[in-house]
Order: structure tokens, then C-alpha cells, then sequence
């Protein structure tokens, strides 16, 4: 086994809290009451944050991401005192990428210029569609019209990095529904896609009572109709489902992708740590009930596993394997802690298959392994 090392370190801090639970999310997010426990959650997060710091071994944060649920329910005040003590106790790299999820239901423009002026310097704002039947299907508390204004609003508070979340696969979907979703992201002049299907995960609404999807071929037509446009119009796929434009790639995202480190603050939230000195990979999760994360006598974190070395591989590959640049073998053996040799068989019977390629010291999937990636994912196994 080769020697770990300590890989760039970034900071997840989740707000749990949303307006309304959307029939397909599977994420950890609650019902928002009128009064939100906003002080008390703070204080509960900036001293998760307190406890974690032995944990970091004097690394700088990268990139954080403020997700949810609904991060912008909360004040600018709060977000403040968040990155405040972020950048106190931990400390930022220069030109930190700082990311909030905002939902266009929840933009007022006094709270967005907040946001900016807390250090936020990146927003992705949850569209998933501008069609405002699409929405209504997706359970979404705003429309069409509310999303092409957030797009503005977000601009007049001082944001010059977008993000766009759209989803494609939609019940009713035609790929030219498609296809005008990104014609108007295209045309807000946002700086990154995520772009992704619509899937079915358990322990949602929608697992319960399953819309009717479209096929494959039209699945895969949207897909192909879909990836044309985006380059088309100056946009680098660089991932499954993100798209941007040149120079403008989400580090935060990337960090995961290439198996960085992440602390993960809030409730709910998962975190990976590299610990060279014992030469393991540790995955913590955060207690999941924000009253239970709150309550002084309860630990914030839930559970505790170190990766073992035979999980690492697939592990790594999970990730990496989503990117269409790859990932070199440097890289995979800086951290993973494996050698090459143990995964070179499995990856020279992918290439036989056309699923990935192996050149110049980096790995990457092909178009082929790129649309079955679980396939290829299997072989690691």
C-alpha cells in the first residue's frame, strides 16, 4: 500500500430547513415553522465546528458549500457568523469559492445582497425546470417567471457565478421541453449547469407513488439533443451532469470528485478526513434531527467509519470516474492509499470493452462508460 496523503480540504455546512418537501428529494431537510431556531443552530454548528478542528491538521478550506434543505431561509446575520467563524478558526485558501443553495421562492433582494456582502461569492439556485407544469409535477414552490426573476435579483446583489439546477427525464418531458429549460438557462447568461435526471430514490413521495417517467430512447434523445446545445452555446462538459463555461468549473464539487477532503458541520451532514499519521480515510455523519444536533447533552456526530483499503478503490472511483478529463494515477494512489497494480486488471478489461481509457498516466471513462457508469463502477467491486 503507498503512503496517503493529505488531500485539499473543503467545508459542507447544511441547513436544514425548507419550505416545503419537494416528492422526490431524499435529502435531510424538514418542514420549516415560522420561526426558524436560527441562533441555537449556529451556536450548534460553530461548536461542531470547535470540536472538528483536531481533525484538520492545520489545513486551509478550499471551497465551502452551504446546502439544504433551504440555506437562504436563514438571515445574512447568521451566514455571517457562520463563515466568520469559518475563516477565524479554520481559515480560508486565497480566492476561496463560497457557494449558498437559494431556492427562487425564497429571493428577496435586501437578504441577497446580504448573502454577498457575508462572503458568499457563488450561488446555485434550484430552478429544475422553467415550465411551470414541470414544477407543479415536481412539487416546487415557485414558477417560471419567479425563477427567470431570481436570475436578476442574484445579478443586482453583486453574483457574477451562477449555478442553475435543471433536471431533465420529467414526467410529460419531450426532449424540445428540454431543450427550452436550457435554451433560457442558456440565455440568463448563467456561468454553470448542473444538469441531471430526474431519479426515483426511496424513502421519497415519489418512491410511494412512482410518476410515469419517459422511456429510454427518449431519455437518451434528450440527453444527446441536450449535450449538443450546451456545446453549442460554450459550455464544457467536465462531469456526469455539470456544464461550464471556460474557467469556470465548480472547485467545491470538484474537490469531491477527485476524492478530497471535506468537514461536514450541520445536521445530518456527512464529512471524509484523511488521516496519513494512521494511514486511513475516516467518514463521519452529523446527527440527523436538527432538535436532537441542537440538544447540548446529545454528540453531534452520529457515526464514525474508518474506509477500509478494499472499499477505497471503488470508492475512488465513484467519484473520479464521473469526471470526463479523468484522474490521474498519481492522484489515485496520493488518495486512495492503493497501488496502482490493484486496480490495473479490472481497468485494462474496461478498456477492452470500450468503457474507459488509459493513457498518459490518467484514466477516464469514454462516452460509452460515461452512460453506463454503474456497469463499469460494478467492475470495481
Amino acid at each position: 500500500m503507498s503512503s496517503l496523503q493529505l488531500p485539499p480540504l473543503s467545508l459542507y455546512l447544511h441547513i436544514p430547513w425548507c419550505v416545503r418537501k419537494c416528492p422526490y428529494c431524499d435529502f435531510n431537510s424538514h418542514k420549516a415553522s415560522p420561526e426558524l431556531p436560527e441562533n441555537n443552530y449556529v451556536e450548534a454548528v460553530i461548536a461542531d465546528l470547535l470540536e472538528s478542528l483536531d481533525l484538520l491538521q492545520g489545513r486551509r478550506l478550499e471551497s465551502i458549500f452551504i446546502g439544504g434543505g433551504t440555506p437562504s431561509l436563514f438571515r445574512p446575520k447568521a451566514i455571517d457568523q457562520l463563515l466568520t467563524a469559518a475563516e477565524k478558526h479554520i481559515g480560508f485558501s486565497d480566492n476561496i469559492e463560497i457557494t449558498m443553495e437559494a431556492n427562487p421562492g425564497t429571493f428577496e433582494q435586501d437578504k441577497f445582497v446580504g448573502f454577498r456582502q457575508a462572503g458568499v461569492n457563488r450561488l446555485s439556485i434550484g430552478i429544475q425546470s422553467f415550465s411551470d407544469l414541470h414544477l407543479q409535477q415536481l412539487g416546487r414552490i415557485h414558477g417560471g417567471d419567479e425563477a427567470r426573476k431570481a436570475v436578476a435579483m442574484a445579478r443586482t446583489a453583486g453574483f457574477d457565478n451562477l449555478n442553475l439546477d435543471l433536471m431533465h427525464g420529467l414526467p410529460q418531458q419531450t426532449p424540445i421541453d428540454a431543450e427550452q429549460d436550457l435554451k433560457i438557462a442558456v440565455e440568463l447568461g448563467s456561468e454553470h449547469l448542473s444538469w441531471y435526471q430526474l431519479t426515483i430514490e426511496p424513502n421519497t413521495e415519489f418512491y410511494s407513488r412512482p410518476p410515469t417517467l419517459p422511456v429510454d430512447d427518449l431519455l437518451a434523445d434528450i440527453q444527446d439533443r441536450g449535450e449538443a446545445l450546451l456545446s453549442d452555446a460554450g459550455f464544457q462538459q467536465y462531469e456526469v451532469s455539470a456544464y461550464a463555461r471556460k474557467g469556470l468549473r465548480a472547485r467545491h464539487n470538484l474537490n469531491y470528485w477527485q476524492y478530497g477532503d471535506y468537514l461536514g458541520l450541520g445536521a445530518g451532514a456527512h464529512g471524509k478526513i484523511t488521516q496519513p499519521e494512521k494511514g486511513q480515510i475516516v467518514r463521519l455523519n452529523k446527527t440527523r434531527l436538527p432538535e436532537h444536533y441542537m440538544d447540548t447533552e446529545r454528540s453531534f456526530t452520529a457515526a464514525e467509519r474508518v474506509v477500509e483499503a478494499d472499499d477505497r478503490g471503488l470508492e475512488f472511483m465513484m467519484n473520479a470516474l464521473r469526471l470526463v478529463d479523468g484522474v490521474t494515477r498519481e492522484t489515485f494512489e496520493q488518495r486512495s492509499g492503493l497501488l496502482w497494480p490493484d486496480v490495473a486488471a479490472t481497468v485494462a478489461e474496461l478498456q477492452a470493452r470500450k468503457l474507459l481509457t488509459s493513457k498518459d498516466g490518467v484514466i477516464a471513462t469514454t462516452r460509452l462508460g460515461q452512460r453506463y457508469l454503474n456497469e463499469v463502477l460494478a467492475a470495481f467491486m
